[in-house]
């Protein structure tokens, strides 16, 4: 039996301007630079710089009225333009392989690189210093070339002879491997190439000249690794016969050392991070000003030299087809140069306006400074403050920097959800963060503070919270345990 249905589905789809919308808003200011860049290059019909009021105005009714007569295959219709192609990555933009802050459901976190040597050529280059073989050569340009970003090779042995094998024609085993080990292992800077933090904190202290700290730091190191990571200082007393003075001067010598000996070069392949904030808040007269960084807002307008060859076409009497087609790609162009125009309009007229309400809605910590007057506050707070949605807020959020009068901060850090006090009052978990830090800092350390005990101070403090909570506080904060907080 054949039965109908009657079936009714509301679905939204998304104009190509509230897409670059999106994707403008979420950039940062390098990389929204970047992006004018890329639409100015690629766009013809988009202008940098300023244009008479007169002028702009004539352009844009020459180009909102250059329907003509075309019919309805020539004209090209936003319904027509698939929202799928415009989020495609098949061909991802330079911008999107330069930013530095996208937001946190953006996939891509690149950010911009530093020119000169890299990391791995760096390396090489100082191979040319030592006699080596052909093979030799091959095998020690194969282990630079495994160094990660940090400086270390996290590789088996067992794992190198067979990839030697297999992707270089290089036909060695462990023994051969070994021995080059020990040649990068003489490469600058020191530690490269280790293969453990252990190895790579002995390759450190083995090339210091041998003083008495030194060369306990060495024996601390080689022979009771265990026992120093896990701060069993008494057990290092007793195995190696010294006095607390002895074991503090070695424990100094070795936090003296590089842990990230790839990190400290900064040519290396890693990216550099340059932040550039995108909004600056000032006090001025006893009163918070926000300014938006100029260079989130360009002038740009539409081409005459565009608009006036639409004109030209309209006035014509005869419009061969070659014609037809040409100012297609015109009207394309310039239909591209005034959506971009007013979405970056929109962009600017955003991020003011959320920053401006994060800055009042936080007014007490921005005219202080003091990390404990943040309110407890919401992406959702904003987002009905100033009548758009979460997602929107969130952009900014992640992806945003402004100067403050207490340095350069990522704007998501000023949010925070609450809990209740002792008093029944709503505080921001920061404030019990920043509480947490101090307490933290002043105490002993050759008795740290356990968990149990914060959480106990914390309660004479007015924030009854559990031993479970501050131990999510104190990882949050990157604050180890107690144990490996004691100091001699």
């Amino acid at each position: 039996m054949l039965k109908q249905y009657l079936q009714f589905k509301l679905s939204q789809k998304l104009s190509p301007q509230q897409i670059q919308l999106m994707k403008l808003i979420q950039l940062p200011t390098q990389a929204f630079e970047q992006r004018l860049k890329q639409e100015l290059e690629e766009n013809p019909a988009l202008e940098n710089g300023k244009e008479t009021k007169d002028e702009f105005d004539d352009n844009m009714d020459e180009f909102d009225n250059s329907d003509d007569d075309f019919n309805e295959n020539e004209t090209i219709e936003a319904e027509d333009i698939n929202v799928d192609d415009y989020l495609s990555d098949d061909e991802i933009p330079d911008y999107r392989t330069q930013a530095n802050n996208y937001s946190a459901d953006d996939e891509e976190k690149n950010v911009p690189y530093a020119a000169g040597t890299s990391f791995t050529q760096h390396l090489t280059n100082q191979l040319n210093t030592f006699r080596l073989s052909d093979e030799e050569y091959n095998i020690a340009e194969f282990l630079v070339g495994s160094v990660d970003e940090s400086g270390y090779i996290r590789r088996s042995i067992s794992d190198i002879v067979d990839d030697l094998a297999f992707t270089q024609g290089v036909y060695t085993d462990e023994k051969s491997v070994e021995q080059i080990f020990q040649i990068v292992h003489q490469l600058d800077p020191a530690g490269v190439g280790a293969r453990s933090l252990q190895e790579c904190l002995s390759i450190q202290l083995h090339r210091k000249e041998k003083y008495p700290d030194v060369e306990l730091a060495c024996n601390i190191i080689d022979k009771a690794f265990d026992q120093f990571t896990k701060k069993h200082y008494k057990k290092l007393l007793q195995k190696f016969d010294i006095t607390e003075m002895q074991l503090k001067d070695a424990i100094e010598e070795i936090e003296r050392l590089n842990p990230k000996p790839g990190g400290s070069y900064a040519g290396n392949n890693r990216m550099v991070e340059h932040v550039v904030p995108d909004f600056a808040i000032k006090i001025v007269d006893g009163e918070l000003e926000l300014t938006l960084n100029g260079r989130n807002a360009p002038e740009l307008h539409v081409s005459r030299e565009y608009s006036n060859m639409m004109k030209g076409y309209k006035e014509a009497k005869e419009k061969s087809k070659s014609q037809k087609d040409a100012v297609l790609f015109i009207k394309q162009k310039l239909d591209a140069a005034k959506w971009f125009i007013e979405a970056i309009k929109q962009r600017q007229q955003t991020l003011f306006v959320t920053m401006s309400s994060i800055m009042h809605y936080q007014k007490d910590y921005f005219l202080s400074g003091d990390e404990r007057k943040l309110k407890p506050m919401i992406l959702k707070d904003i987002a009905d403050e100033i009548d758009m949605d979460v997602s929107t807020v969130s952009r900014v959020a992640n992806s945003k920097y402004v100067d403050t009068p207490y340095g350069t901060k990522l704007i998501k850090e000023f949010f925070s959800e609450s809990m209740t006090n002792d008093q029944g009052e709503e505080v921001s978990t920061r404030e019990i963060k920043k509480i947490l830090e101090t307490v933290i800092e002043e105490e002993n350390k050759r008795k740290p503070l356990t968990d149990e005990k914060l959480a106990t101070i914390l309660k004479e403090k007015g924030y009854p919270i559990a031993r479970r909570t501050v131990a999510k506080y104190r990882e949050q904060l990157d604050i180890p345990v107690a144990r490996l907080r004691k100091k001699i």
